[in-house]
């Protein structure tokens, strides 16, 4: 088994970004599986145009994306990518698309493909807080989310994919007063644990439990 895993590199006033750093230090194999990293740029279409070659060099049987998610406390699998893009600002490439469809052709939502509450509670399990998220947001997070899940519907309907968002680092909340972050070996454990879970939950479904939240 393959798992092609993408991380975003540092956007807005931050100088790092938690989802590359945490990527580039996983380990090149989990529960049997080979890893294989991305680093994707945090741009509305580039960041696809990346992630599309990607799959296309590697054949990877899971793509599972890793975005920042500033403010919240633990990582958080996605449930759901929305067709829209609406950026709260721009993004690397000085573009902030508003109320913008992402495809034409495509759902208005998809699904991910993960076991999404298996991989919450392989974090808690792990000691690390995690809940199931149901909103990615409309930013290049769900952007990437959406694109993955697009490509899927249209050309590579062998693979499953998701998203997962992690918090802060601790150097990133020095100015943000009261804002949760997590250490980077931190996030490592917990995106291992989930990683894990994926491997262990292949052909087998997700497992039945409450593990969402309200956003």
């Amino acid at each position: 088994m393959k798992i092609l895993v993408t991380g975003f590199d540092p956007f807005g006033d931050d100088k790092i970004n938690p989802a590359i750093e945490a990527v580039k230090r996983l380990p090149a194999e989990i529960h049997g599986a080979q890893i294989v990293k991305q680093e994707i740029p945090t741009k509305f279409g580039v960041s696809a145009e990346v992630t599309h070659d990607a799959i296309v060099r590697e054949q990877p049987d899971y793509v599972l994306s890793v975005g920042q998610a500033g403010g919240r406390f633990g990582l958080t699998p996605e449930r759901v990518a929305i067709n829209l893009d609406d950026g709260r600002i721009k993004d690397n490439a000085g573009y902030q698309p508003l109320n913008h469809t992402i495809h034409d052709d495509g759902a208005p939502a998809y699904f991910a493909q993960l076991p999404i509450k298996a991989m919450a509670r392989a974090i808690r399990d792990a000691g690390l807080p995690s809940t199931v998220s149901n909103s990615a947001g409309t930013y290049v997070c769900n952007h990437i989310f959406y694109q993955v899940q697009y490509m899927r519907d249209k050309e590579f309907p062998n693979i499953k994919a998701g998203f997962i968002h992690i918090p802060f680092l601790p150097e990133q909340v020095v100015a943000r007063p009261e804002t949760p972050a997590l250490s980077l070996a931190d996030d490592v454990r917990g995106l291992t644990a989930a990683i894990g879970a994926i491997v262990d939950r292949d052909g087998k479904g997700d497992i039945e439990t409450i593990e969402g939240t309200i956003a």
